[in-house]
């Protein structure tokens, strides 16, 4: 999770966020950036978003399951190789407030990232002209457990983690058999359906699972009834989709 210098097209009163998962709701970015403005949608190429991690907050937040091991969130990680890689995602602009310093995420940002490697990428933005390529859109990306332990010290990772008997935050195999944690899952595709069907698509087709061949279309066909998994009523502001009830169709494929 190191901390890379970031070259962008922020300016010091702003900077463009990219939103990957509980994000894509702009209601939930408003829980943690009451401030953001200009919510719209893009495209992240060259990254594949992925539920390949499983972070403390939901443990704490009594929403992992460690026994049926739905207890992922998302990260996206870079597939420079793959030209065809990439997809929607919710873009915003949030005052900065000290969450870069020169160049670097402020320890404030990092606090409120803290599993993440915060990363400066490319995007596609989706304008009223057009799409248009930019330059430093920030992105929560994939790191490591020695990366958590060397910036937050093995205290820490014992008192978020092995507290609940967690030996890994990163380092689950594509055959481990991690699943999606289920209500932050619903949270996503709700949100993903209220910015519009493209944004939805491809949440459904272009995020997997740990395994990175299992799209999230074929892992709710095979589960249904996580679209009916509502978070605790404490975190319904947080992970409670849009507000609003969509009838999910999960069959309709893309052409």
């Amino acid at each position: 999770m190191t901390s890379k210098p970031i070259s962008n097209s922020n300016s010091e009163e702003s900077i463009t966020i990219l939103g990957i998962g509980s994000l894509l709701s702009e209601r939930s970015s408003r829980v943690t950036f009451p401030n953001l403005s200009n919510f719209r949608s893009g495209r992240i190429p060259n990254y594949r978003r992925v539920f390949g991690h499983a972070p403390s907050v939901f443990f704490q937040n009594g929403i992992a399951n460690s026994d049926s091991l739905e207890m992922a969130s998302l990260s996206a990680e870079c597939v420079d190789d793959d030209a065809s890689s990439g997809f929607i995602c919710a873009i915003f602009e949030v005052p900065n407030d000290m969450m870069m310093k020169d160049g670097t995420p402020s320890m404030a940002f990092l606090e409120r990232e803290e599993e993440f490697d915060i990363a400066s990428v490319s995007y596609i933005d989706f304008t009223a002209e057009g799409e248009k390529r930019r330059e430093g859109g920030i992105l929560c990306t994939r790191s490591t457990d020695e990366s958590y332990i060397k910036r937050w010290g093995q205290k820490r990772f014992e008192e978020k983690y092995a507290k609940y008997d967690m030996k890994t935050i990163w380092g689950w195999k594509p055959d481990s058999g991690l699943r999606p944690c289920a209500p932050y899952l619903r949270h996503c595709v709700l949100a993903a359906k209220a910015i519009g069907e493209e944004c939805y698509d491809s949440f459904l087709d272009e995020t997997f699972l740990v395994d990175r061949t299992t799209t999230i279309r074929s892992y709710l066909d095979s589960n249904p009834q996580i679209m009916a998994t509502e978070p605790p009523p404490a975190l319904r502001e947080r992970y409670g989709g849009t507000g609003k009830t969509f009838y999910i169709f999960l069959h309709s494929h893309r052409n």
